[in-house]
């Protein structure tokens, strides 16, 4: 084995550094008169159609209580120019400040959900909950994407990526196209 290859002992609580799912997202929801953003790292794709996405939402999260009353979100997709207003949105509370203000972002009206979408952002996806039966023992919340919108460009937009400890890896316009090697039903 080369020294390349050379493992050492990591600690299990950070695994999070080489397994993050995806890009940061940011989730706006609202009910009645009140909306608030946050900021997660903790999503799956579930199922591709319909499509699914399962997002892990802290109880202790505003979000949280306002997602549950209203069975909606939206899941907005920054790129690394709104970095700073990432991390100010997950070290704020809504219940405290208005983060959509703070951050002068922009609420732009969804079309199937009440949730409003974050104009800056590069993609929208507007979000119905579909099973909710994995809330109440994980905090998992398992959304069907009813509406999406994204940039025309660029194709590969540069998203931030989490691995803890104030570090983000970004991913972007670098890409290795493979689908010559794919079988077609596998793209």
């Amino acid at each position: 084995m080369s020294s390349n290859n050379a493992k050492i002992d990591f600690p299990p609580e950070n695994v999070r550094k080489y397994l993050e799912p995806g890009p940061v997202v940011l989730i706006s929801s609202q009910w009645q008169d009140e909306h608030d953003i946050m900021t997660l790292g903790w999503h799956t794709i579930m199922e591709f159609s319909p499509s699914l996405v399962g997002c892990m939402i802290s109880a202790m999260n505003h979000s949280h209580q306002l997602i549950r009353a209203s069975g909606e979100c939206v899941i907005n997709l920054p790129t690394a120019d709104l970095v700073d207003k990432v991390v100010a949105i997950g070290n704020s509370s809504g219940t405290k400040i208005d983060k959509f203000s703070a951050n002068q972002l922009t609420a732009s009206a969804a079309s199937k959900v009440q949730a409003p979408l974050i104009a800056e952002c590069y993609a929208n996806f507007e979000c119905r909950l579909y099973d909710d039966a994995l809330v109440e023992n994980y905090n998992f919340f398992i959304f069907e994407v009813v509406k999406a919108h994204i940039c025309r460009l660029p194709e590969y937009p540069q998203t931030l990526h989490y691995t803890g400890d104030g570090i983000f890896t970004l991913s972007g316009d670098r890409h290795l196209d493979k689908s010559a090697d794919f079988r077609p039903e596998m793209l």
